[in-house]
């Protein structure tokens, strides 16, 4: 029997495991995906904010700030992509300008460091490319840009370096409470747990009912992204939202981590849990609100787009705490700023365990670390020239746009990559302009060849997201590997 049973291997999830991997407990995370992070997480923005949106009377809006504290020793500890590059909000009219004090002033109270208030002149010189009918912005330099992908990746990781368990294409089918604690049946096994953390994302509240728990309903909110070329890197230099709405914080300029442009979310309400689609209205909506911020930037930019289904609650807060239910506690809810708030969260539900009776005996031999990936493509002339001399891998580039090697596609196999995707998100290649129209192949060869799948079962993301279709009558041979339900009861 486990002592904790972890539902969603999203980044909450992650980010409870390698907190709990501290202490001397059997833990097992569990996901319904071929890898984590392969839910709602890797469709985040990957903003780390300031906190000052939050209003501190909500649960999020008091974990926020804390959580944007605890990524600097994260990141110097899991060597994920992070880098505080500051917000602007910026206002239009003289209302909009009372807004961003009341935002000052909130963020104040909380302790969010360094907001100041930038007139005209001052945002006209720090960002010369926004629009000239900007008046005023509210700067926060402790806001910042990360791979919410590679977090999740190097969290897990760590976990199981310090003894976590992960279990993944694990979907959980039902719960069964029993005197000794809860099982959890599997589609191919059961386990039990004295606590279960739902972490389930759009799901919680299913997996809440698994356990005859009614207490909240999940309402996704999907929300549309456009990534732009290269070219415009530079363009801004902060992130730049525009004056927050009722449901929204607005749609949004983001530099990422990596230095390309990101333009979205936008923010409408689906019935449909499995509903990622892009659209015209979607691209319309976005680049018609971006154009007055930010003139220069049109639709003709853009590389790919995705979307992403944000977990509102009805109490559209963070849904956090024990229930009734005897070692069931939900993490439910978790929309913006959740990934800001996750290392806080991880304390919080620690402190919850820890309240219900859950002994945590810190390990001593905790090891925090998480070895950096190679990065070939940002390092100097002199660093790529010793890196291949000590291997050769490193000359043979698989992806141009991003300047990825085989070296690195090794890298990524090495610490888990078992899809394109999970190449992608830990090396860059088929990032780039061309969306892996010159390098998909050959990831594919590579991944084949270390996990021994023929070529024909490498997927994009797992699951039946088949690259290549084999012919018809061999395809009865292949599995059938069972994704989370989207249909609506």
């Amino acid at each position: 029997m486990f002592d904790v049973a972890i539902v969603g291997g999203g980044v909450i999830g992650c980010a409870i495991a390698r907190e709990l991997s501290r202490y001397r407990i059997d833990v097992i995370l569990l996901e319904a995906h071929t890898e984590v992070g392969f839910g709602t997480s890797k469709t985040n923005s990957g903003i780390i904010h300031a906190g000052h949106h939050s209003s501190p009377d909500t649960l999020k809006g008091r974990l926020v700030v804390r959580g944007n504290a605890l990524f600097d020793t994260l990141c110097r500890d899991l060597n994920f992509g992070f880098r505080r590059i500051g917000e602007l909000v910026v206002a239009k009219t003289e209302e909009e300008v009372d807004v961003l004090h009341h935002l000052k002033r909130q963020g104040d109270a909380k302790g969010v460091p360094g907001l100041e208030i930038w007139e005209r002149d001052r945002l006209k010189s720090e960002e010369p490319n926004l629009s000239r009918d900007l008046t005023a912005a509210l700067y926060a330099p402790s806001a910042g840009v990360i791979n919410p992908y590679e977090f999740s990746f190097s969290l897990v990781e760590n976990a199981m370096a310090n003894g976590i368990t992960l279990k993944t294409e694990s979907p959980v089918d039902h719960i069964e409470q029993t005197p000794s604690g809860l099982v959890l049946h599997l589609p191919r096994e059961s386990l039990k747990a004295r606590f279960v953390i739902n972490c389930a994302g759009i799901f919680a509240d299913r997996v809440a009912r698994m356990v005859g728990l009614e207490d909240f309903s999940i309402h996704p909110r999907k929300g549309e992204e456009y990534m732009l070329d290269r070219r415009l890197m530079g363009i801004v230099r902060h992130l730049i939202f525009p004056v927050p709405r009722k449901h929204t914080k607005g749609i949004l300029i983001i530099p990422t981590y990596n230095g390309t442009i990101m333009v979205g979310p936008t923010a409408s309400d689906t019935s449909d849990r499995c509903d990622l689609s892009t659209t015209y209205e979607g691209a319309a909506e976005v680049f018609g609100f971006i154009k007055g911020l930010c003139p220069s930037i049109t639709e003709k930019d853009t590389i790919t787009e995705f979307a992403g289904l944000r977990a509102v609650s009805n109490t559209n807060d963070f849904i956090i705490g024990a229930s009734r239910v005897k070692g069931f506690i939900n993490v439910a809810g978790i929309q913006s700023p959740g990934l800001t708030a996750a290392p806080a969260i991880a304390e919080y539900v620690r402190d919850i365990l820890k309240a219900e009776g859950l002994h945590l005996k810190e390990k001593k031999d905790f090891n925090p670390h998480v070895e950096a990936p190679p990065r070939f493509a940002t390092l100097p002339t002199e660093s790529r020239e010793a890196l291949i001399r000590k291997n050769p891998l490193f000359a043979r580039v698989v992806c141009r746009c991003e300047m990825v090697t085989e070296a690195d596609i090794h890298h990524a196999i090495d610490h888990g990559a078992r899809t394109l995707d999970g190449i992608k998100f830990r090396s860059r290649a088929g990032m780039g302009r061309c969306q892996g129209g010159f390098c998909t192949t050959r990831c594919m060869d590579i991944l084949a060849a270390r996990t021994g799948q023929p070529f024909e079962r490498i997927t994009k993301r797992g699951g039946g997201s088949w690259v290549v279709v084999p012919r018809e009558d061999a395809l009865p041979a292949f599995s059938t590997r069972r994704a989370p339900s989207c249909s609506e009861e």
